[in-house]
């Protein structure tokens, strides 16, 4: 089993899931409502055809996807969870937090804590909160 986080744009999933693969490398496929085969039926009423129904981010440290909210109701905000990435050290992890920071919000400064030697919670350009942190060896 594995628990992975489908993320929800406001329309502007493009631009965050190309901004994800500058951060975190990897391939990025996206399907818009264009590429949509006829039998696939009618798109929802108001979907633009560059839409994003799905974007599928295949990252060396794993799986990221989401699409644009396709009903027209989601307004950005993501509540009651944040994406958790975990770094091998120090630098990466301010490299990536300070990336996903800009233009964003800080909700904690990425900072030494007594559970891992880096680690801060931000929300990004987008509304996804994310928690970035180094894991403590075991």
């Amino acid at each position: 089993m594995a628990f992975r986080p489908y993320l929800a744009f406001a329309g502007n999933a493009r631009e965050a899931f190309t901004r994800y693969q500058e951060i975190f490398g990897g391939e990025l496929v996206l399907l818009d409502m264009g590429s949509a085969p006829p039998e696939a039926g009618p798109p929802p009423t108001g979907a633009k055809p560059d839409a994003i129904m799905h974007a599928a981010l295949m990252a060396p440290s794993g799986l990221l996807m989401g699409a644009d909210d396709l009903s027209g109701n989601f307004n950005g905000n993501v509540n009651g969870m944040c994406v958790n990435v975990s770094v091998d050290d120090a630098g990466e992890a301010k490299r990536v937090f300070d990336a996903l920071a800009e233009r964003g919000t800080v909700q904690q400064p990425l900072a030494e804590t007594f559970f891992s030697p880096a680690f801060g919670m931000c929300t990004d350009r987008y509304g996804t909160p994310w928690m970035i942190m180094v894991e403590m060896p075991m």
